[in-house]
């Protein structure tokens, strides 16, 4: 075996010879001229690396920067990691659990009914992490055994990492290691602790929130994303899952050993759906003399279709009269669809809606008179049906509107507020893997998606790979700002949806080949699905949400 690797290093196609096993900080630093934010980890063969693991094969090296999405979430869970090191240390006999995303935060919480937090704790353990960065001390990578992982977790009150380990029941355990303390190894962190100087810890609820930067300005704090509303959702469905008694991957697995717990659970599931449906179409009903008009919005994948059907059977049940109304079918003729950055057509932008039309049908359906919809026909190259469908507004009707932009003001200027009800909708996921390893809410959506699009539109998972960045641009752009003017909030994620979705996802995503950049963010989504045991696809009933992405669904399409 060759005791000297040939690597490529990129951007500037730079080739070099390295010793086996030499550590990828070092041929980066030496080799590679300090332009722009910094490094955070690395790309070897289109695989994500922590620049303290070693070349152990001839290798391309790309280096992976803060200012990117993937440099951000590397910078986020090192922080975590730091994070957790801190209350170790300033809370020694408790047990501190990772809770949802707010803003550019993490919410943290006691999860052992001992006291709640004091007024001096946030300002603790950010002294304690403050002082970890000073030190600058190496996060290094190891393997452990099994034995010794599930011994060092439950020694240390971690009941959720030795139990996931337990489920995966794999000989050997990858770990970072840090100042004589472990956690499991699912991502690449930062190499140091010294690089994690831009965080902040303050008092919110009663828990604690973890504040991180942007990827457009990794160097300092934005304001504060303060979202009640988000808040009040993400906490509602966390008590569901301890009540449900399921809140991490371990004890999500433990129900796929018994059918008939498995399928309990997924009823239960769709039932606090279907309760939670209920309740908005009994706001919307409560006033039937005012409201005209439901908007519904959320980001891709998040469910909305479906959402939106269940919402207009369960306000027939209350005696109304629902006319569903897609606004995509109010795009443009692709020729007059804006150009992106990239020359390409932006689906995304509200401009590329005929936003004139969309209110000249509203002006005339709330005036009594007949509209004629339009018909986006998605199977032409863009382009309208030659006729549309016509929709009038009854005395006990109510509209549904859903789309993207369902919330953005600039698409219904000349409607009067009182006569709309807006529902945020988004997958908001409350599983953990474990108590400091959370399931980010867009992997989710991104999940939902590369299942739909190769169910519905044949696509493999390369190209909703290659498309999802520039969907997540359109999303911050024209999606998430507008989220704080909803009424209500709906989450659509169901505890026990990874668990089916990875049967379809999982071969899909092994057809990327590491040729592809997108190879990296493969192999990330398999190592995370890696840790679910499968449920019944057959359970899932034919109106869930999750048949949206399934197919065999009760609803058309």
């Amino acid at each position: 075996m060759n005791a000297t690797l040939n690597v490529r290093i990129h951007p500037g196609n730079t080739k070099i010879s390295v010793d086996r096993g030499k550590r990828i900080s070092d041929v980066i630093h030496v080799s590679m001229k300090d332009e722009g934010a910094t490094i955070i980890a690395v790309k070897v063969n289109n695989q994500y690396a922590s620049l303290m693991d070693t070349i152990s094969t001839d290798a391309v090296l790309e280096a992976v920067r803060l200012d990117t999405t993937a440099g951000m979430r590397i910078y986020r869970n090192s922080l975590i990691f730091l994070f957790e090191m801190a209350a170790r240390r300033i809370f020694p006999d408790r047990r501190m659990v990772i809770g949802h995303s707010l803003g550019h935060g993490f919410y943290h919480r006691f999860r052992d009914g001992g006291p709640a937090l004091q007024g001096e704790d946030a300002k603790k353990m950010e002294s304690e992490i403050l002082a970890l960065v000073d030190r600058d001390l190496p996060i290094l990578p190891d393997v452990v055994s099994w034995h010794t992982a599930v011994t060092y977790f439950k020694a240390r009150r971690h009941p959720s990492t030795a139990l996931l380990l337990q489920e995966l029941n794999e000989p050997n355990v990858g770990i970072w290691r840090c100042d004589g303390l472990i956690t499991l190894r699912h991502s690449p962190l930062a190499p140091r602790t010294g690089m994690l100087k831009t965080f902040a810890v303050e008092r919110y609820d009663e828990g604690l929130l973890l504040r991180y930067p942007s990827s457009r300005a990794p160097e300092r704090l934005g304001e504060r994303d303060d979202e009640p509303k988000l808040f009040k959702v993400y906490e509602e469905h966390k008590k569901w899952g301890e009540i449900l008694e399921i809140s991490n991957v371990a004890q999500l697995n433990a129900l796929s050993r018994d059918r008939a717990k498995a399928k309990e659970f997924i009823r239960t599931a769709e039932a606090l759906h279907d309760r939670k449906i209920a309740e908005y179409a009994g706001l919307v009903h409560s006033r039937k003399t005012d409201i005209r008009a439901v908007m519904i919005a959320g980001p891709s994948s998040s469910g909305k279709t479906t959402f939106t059907k269940k919402l207009a059977l369960t306000l027939k049940s209350a005696g109304l009269k629902p006319q569903l109304i897609s606004l995509d079918d109010y795009y443009k003729e692709r020729k007059d669809i804006p150009l992106d950055e990239d020359g390409k057509p932006d689906f995304e932008v509200l401009e590329a809606l005929d936003v004139e039309l969309f209110n000249r049908n509203l002006e005339d359906l709330f005036a009594g008179r007949e509209a004629e919809i339009p018909i986006f026909d998605f199977k032409k190259i863009g382009g309208r049906l030659e006729e549309g469908r016509k929709v009038h507004l009854d005395e006990d009707g109510v509209l549904l509107f859903e789309g993207i932009h369902g919330l953005n003001p600039n698409l219904t200027s000349g409607m009067d507020k009182s006569k709309a009800f807006r529902i945020y909708i988004s997958a908001l996921t409350q599983l953990n893997l474990d108590d400091h390893d959370r399931i980010p809410t867009t992997d989710n959506r991104l999940v939902r998606r590369i299942v739909r699009d190769h169910q519905f539109r044949k696509y493999p998972a390369i190209k909703t790979l290659k498309i999802w960045p520039s969907v997540r641009r359109g999303e911050e752009r024209h999606i998430f700002p507008y989220q704080g003017s909803a009424d209500v909030m709906f989450n659509s994620a169901l505890e026990y949806e990874l668990a089916i979705l990875k049967v379809f996802a999982e071969p899909l995503l092994r057809t990327v080949s590491p040729e592809f950049p997108e190879y990296g963010e493969a192999r990330r989504l398999m190592s995370f699905l890696r840790n679910f045991s499968p449920f019944p696809v057959e359970e899932v009933p034919e109106f869930s949400i999750l048949r949206e992405f399934l197919g065999r669904s009760g609803f058309r399409y």
